[in-house]
């Protein structure tokens, strides 16, 4: 259940409505009730339509399951297409026997798919045989919720789809009559495009939800729309979901408030100079973000910050895209950090997975899965870059909004790296819409220093808080990270063009009683100067 979702039989009303409001149904469906503002409206038709594969089917047999489930009220599943045994079985995919529910008088399963001798349950252009079977079932199960699967069958059985689209009219009007509240699908031929195949359907229906499972670069990507709710308000656009093993799971990222609490928890980086630079450490709850070129030392900060997190008895996960189990162990035990004791101690959970796997709606539910489970303080993920790999900027940008959204939501602090395209010199972070969204950035970096390759760190970034400004030397040891003194006399760093400057000692001296008088309390005198 999402956070937005208020486990109640009792229907939703508008915010601010009046007596006669249109009153809403909860579905139950993970994020739907968010983008609908609370769900179907109570007493009508929503007809949801979508291409070949986009879950039609299957949100409609969770808007019945949910209402037994939930609220203890029986539903009506016509079938025009799949057989009831099929549906049953299909089910069990997401554990809900539906079997079991028949049995109780919960559900009941119309089988309206045409003989295959040939013989219509329809009967010719007439409706109304079928339409008394369906009145009867609702009475007699005192039904409040149905589901017709889909009325595409019925078109493709016949030319006139003026007479059709009578028929049906017909069937929405009886629904409406004895009250209850349905679930029609249909199919559409493009993902964009035609509301429905035949073009009349979206006409005899109150409300229409639009599912789709679009090629997104790469990756397909499923979003749902609700693009009418007659005489209510719903959320605009379109909305990522996922199919997991609990059903349809939808992300309403326009739902997200910014109202979570900020901390001012100082937490340790693992690496004393890094909290210095800080001005005392990471913000608890805060997103930080490490972004630079492949070989820069990204990995290690991650392994250092996911250390000192469980030598304090805190729980942490790390989610990697990039290196196997085995890679990251190694690597992080040449350093010093033994991620192996840390998981048999039950306080580190990693999980590798290959970008390319699943979508980034799937990553997304996996994410949120496990900190669900695991509770974790603290996540890291090691890179986003990895991720945002064959993917569109806006898909991208709302798998972060949703990753950040989450973590700060459950007061979790977040550890992110991303790997820059340039090897050496300066580079936008603002590209990739990630630093808009994060509290902390630091910036890694190879330089030419004296013939020699050199690493550089800076905090590029810091809300709410004084941070060292300066470009320091970054170098990686055996014992870990060791940051050194900054490159006082050297400019341009971060274009990659380092200059060495020539310091006037009385100038800088100058600037230094400056900057102790700038940082001095009032009234106070620079004795120790």
């Amino acid at each position: 259940m999402s956070q937005f979702e208020q486990a109640s039989s009792q229907p939703a009303a508008e915010a601010g409505s009046n007596v006669r409001a249109i009153q809403k149904i909860r579905t139950m469906i993970e994020g739907f009730d968010d983008i609908t503002h609370g769900g179907l409206p109570i007493g009508r038709t929503t007809l949801v339509s979508g291409t070949s594969g986009t879950g039609k089917t299957l949100l409609a047999a969770q808007f019945l399951r949910n209402g037994i489930a939930h609220f203890d009220e029986p539903g009506v599943f016509v079938t025009f297409e799949e057989s009831p045994t099929d549906i049953v079985k299909n089910a069990q995919s997401f554990g809900w026997k539906l079997d079991e529910l028949i049995e109780q008088g919960k559900l009941f399963i119309l089988d309206a798919s045409p003989d295959p001798e040939g013989q219509d349950v329809v009967g010719g252009f007439d409706l109304s045989a079928l339409i008394e079977r369906i009145n009867y079932a609702i009475n007699k199960y005192k039904a409040k919720r149905v589901s017709i699967d889909s009325i595409t069958a019925v078109f493709q059985q016949y030319d006139a789809a003026s007479v059709v689209r009578r028929e049906i009219f017909r069937l929405v009007a009886r629904l409406k009559q004895v009250g209850v509240t349905t679930i029609m699908t249909t199919e559409r031929e493009e993902e964009y495009g035609p509301v429905a195949r035949f073009g009349v359907e979206e006409f005899v229906s109150d409300n229409v939800v639009i599912v789709r499972n679009v090629l997104d670069g790469e990756r397909r990507r499923r979003t749902i729309e609700i693009l009418k709710l007659r005489g209510t308000t719903h959320m605009k656009g379109e909305y990522p979901f996922t199919i997991t093993n609990e059903g349809i799971n939808i992300f309403p990222l326009g739902a997200m408030r910014l109202t979570q609490r900020s901390s001012n928890v100082r937490i340790s980086s693992g690496v004393k100079t890094l909290d210095e630079m800080c001005g005392g450490g990471f913000f608890k709850d805060s997103i930080i973000l490490v972004t630079g070129a492949t070989g820069t030392g990204k990995t290690l900060l991650v392994s250092k910050f996911l250390q000192n997190a469980c030598m304090n008895g805190e729980r942490a996960i790390l989610f990697a895209y990039e290196e196997s189990r085995a890679q990251l162990m190694r690597n992080a035990y040449s350093w010093g950090t033994d991620f192996e004791e840390m998981e048999h101690k039950g306080l580190l959970k990693i999980l590798c997975a290959y970008p390319e796997s699943a979508g980034l709606e799937d990553h997304l539910q996996i994410i949120r899965s496990y900190i669900s489970e695991f509770k974790p303080a603290c996540i890291a993920i090691d890179s986003l870059s990895a991720l945002a790999r064959g993917v569109s900027n806006n898909a991208f940008r709302q798998f972060i909004i949703g990753v950040t959204g989450y973590a700060k939501q459950e007061e979790i602090t977040g550890f992110f790296t991303n790997t820059t395209d340039q090897f050496m010199g300066s580079h936008s972070i603002t590209d990739s819409h990630i630093s808009t969204i994060t509290d902390t950035i630091l910036m890694l970096q190879y330089v030419e220093i004296r013939g020699e390759m050199a690493r550089a760190i800076n905090v590029f970034k810091m809300r709410g808080s004084w941070h060292d400004k300066g470009i320091r030397e970054y170098i990686i040891s055996e014992r870990g990270p060791e940051i050194q003194d900054s490159f006082r006399n050297y400019e341009r760093i971060i274009s990659g063009v380092p200059t060495r400057v020539v310091v006037d000692e009385k100038s800088e001296l100058s600037r230094i009683v400056k900057g102790v008088q700038d940082k001095t309390a009032d009234g106070e005198f620079l004795e120790d100067l």
